[in-house]
């Protein structure tokens, strides 16, 4: 298991990453949290801009959509958004066009006539244990079109010392996850396509390490 980034020869800035875990609760009001997000919202999506042409998309589930963040760049598309916050759910039906859905992903189950081709998780997976995430992804391969494709961008915890590993340790997600135990996640569910490496960067400096990965239903 890696060693945390502030390890006891720091003990002065101990207080500073349980202080970032302390006020995380403030990203549950949906203004905060929207207000957070928004100047890294295309950072964040920049590889899906640059592997898919999303004209050609037709249903989309976005899984863990929050107040509605990622429905802007959908606009005009068949736009489902699922969350199990209500607070965030009546945000984004007040805020955004789509359909937005009060469920969890791990009990959701869309007609089939209704399944997607296009299931995103946005900065999801790292809130979540690695058996309810195992639960959730094989849920969610059922809910794909056999044309269709899941789109993963998550949170990666670096193993060097950095800003980017110290915030990672110190998000509200407890289960940031080294690059290949994501691709071993990901593969058990989905045929890989795409699986990148990235980061989101603010002024020339790298604040998160991020992976973007693209699968396809496994036949």
């Amino acid at each position: 298991m890696p060693r945390p980034y502030i390890d006891a020869s720091h003990k002065t800035r101990r207080p500073r990453m349980s202080m970032l875990k302390r006020l995380s609760f403030v990203t549950e009001h949906p203004m905060i949290y929207r207000a957070w997000q928004a100047p890294f919202a295309r950072a964040k999506f920049a590889p899906i801009f640059r592997h898919n042409d999303l004209s050609q998309v037709r249903r989309i589930l976005d899984v863990g959509c929050g107040p509605g963040t990622n429905a802007p760049m959908f606009r005009g598309h068949n736009y489902v958004g699922l969350d199990f916050n209500e607070d965030y759910i009546e945000s984004a039906r007040r805020n955004h066009a789509g359909e937005f859905i009060l469920a969890d992903a791990c009990m959701y189950t869309a007609a089939p006539e209704d399944r997607f081709d296009f299931i995103l998780l946005n900065s999801l997976l790292h809130h979540i244990n690695t058996p309810d995430v195992r639960r959730m992804l094989n849920r969610l391969a059922g809910q794909l079109r056999p044309d269709g494709h899941i789109h993963i961008l998550d949170l990666v915890l670096p193993e060097q010392r950095s800003i980017s590993r110290y915030l990672a340790r110190s998000d509200r997600g407890d289960y940031p996850r080294p690059f290949n135990e994501w691709r071993r996640l990901f593969s058990e569910f989905f045929e890989p396509i795409v699986f990148e490496p990235y980061s989101v960067r603010w002024f020339g400096c790298s604040l998160w390490n991020m992976v973007y990965f693209k699968g396809s239903p496994r036949s």
